[in-house]
């Protein structure tokens, strides 16, 4: 999830003027549920995956199921600093038993792809306000950066086997379109507030609305924290789940991660430990981080010439004889 706090001021810092989207270290979603408004950066490509241990039962119905899950994330930027392409994976593999039945479910519940586009940055084109009177004043909270940066994702999920898993016994469609409405608050102390309003497998028998709500804390340049709550409601199923977890940067483009989640009540019983790591390849990203204004451009150019001009012009010179 990382850092989604120290990325997010690392951007604010180095790209206030501009529209890029690229920070210095890694910016992932993990671990938590919820997404974050910026994208990874244009040509910027990233993985994103993780291992759960899954336990769920049912005190009504009396089932229990336990085993693991797998997801992967890929992201990748194009075309615009703002815009992304997700594909996501989610594959699960457990023993279900009850009194009527027991089978072993394995499959691709769910494979989901997506597009994620930022509308709105309030720090695009701000510049703080210095006091040269006051340092406290130049280094106290600014207000401005509690107002929130919103982003959009629109996408569609390919329900493979996703009935396998389901807590309903009518058949989902093929085809179940998603979207959301994502924004991210800088918080004082060190803190980014990310909030997700989606739909899910709309037009399906398990459309769905839900919001996450995810408090991300920064302990130093390595370690970040957070505390999540999911909210997801349809027809069948109604929960609230709560995660919290830490996230290690291991290095600009590598981030190792660990969580837990649980939910409030027994019909069912969820609960969710899991680990992870994110990845990004950002080689290609250069051109687009130290591209220079055409006007700087010129003036380097000029300055250069006038250089070379002034060396020549000392090789090629007579030294002056003194009579």
């Amino acid at each position: 999830m990382n850092l989604k706090l120290l990325a997010f001021f690392v951007c604010i810092v180095w790209f206030q003027n501009s529209d890029a989207q690229y920070t210095d270290d890694i910016n992932s979603n993990r671990p938590g549920n919820s997404v974050s408004a910026f994208s990874v950066g244009k040509t910027v490509f990233q993985l994103e995956s993780g291992v759960n241990y899954l336990d769920e039962s049912h005190t009504i119905l009396d089932y229990k199921a336990k085993g693991y899950g797998v997801d992967l994330t890929a992201r990748y930027g194009f075309y615009k600093e703002q815009l992304e392409a997700v594909v996501t994976l989610n594959y699960q593999n457990d023993y279900y038993n009850s009194d009527i039945l027991s089978q072993h479910r394995n499959g691709i519940k769910t494979t989901t792809v997506g597009f994620k586009y930022l509308f709105y940055d309030p720090m695009k084109n701000y510049e703080k306000p210095t006091n040269f009177l006051s340092w406290k004043a130049n280094h106290k909270y600014d207000w401005h950066y509690i107002i929130p940066s919103v982003a959009g994702y629109v996408g569609f999920n390919l329900n493979t086997h996703k009935e396998l898993f389901s807590r309903t016994t009518e058949t989902i469609g093929t085809f179940g379109p998603k979207a959301m409405l994502i924004t991210q608050n800088i918080l004082p102390k060190s803190c980014v507030l990310i909030t997700n309003i989606f739909m899910d497998q709309y037009g399906t028998s398990m459309q769905s609305l839900g919001y996450v709500v995810t408090l991300t804390k920064g302990f130093n340049d390595q370690w970040t924290g957070f505390i999540e709550n999911k909210g997801i409601k349809n027809d069948y199923y109604s929960d609230v789940i709560f995660t919290a977890g830490v996230a290690y940067l291991v290095s600009n483009s590598l981030q190792l991660d660990a969580s837990v989640s649980r939910n409030y009540k027994d019909t069912p019983k969820l609960l969710y430990a899991g680990i992870g790591a994110s990845w990004r390849f950002d080689g290609n990203y250069d051109e687009v981080l130290y591209r220079t204004p055409k006007k700087e451009k010129k003036k380097d150019k000029s300055k250069k010439s006038k250089e070379k001009e002034k060396t020549k012009k000392r090789l090629d010179e007579v030294p002056s004889v003194k009579p």
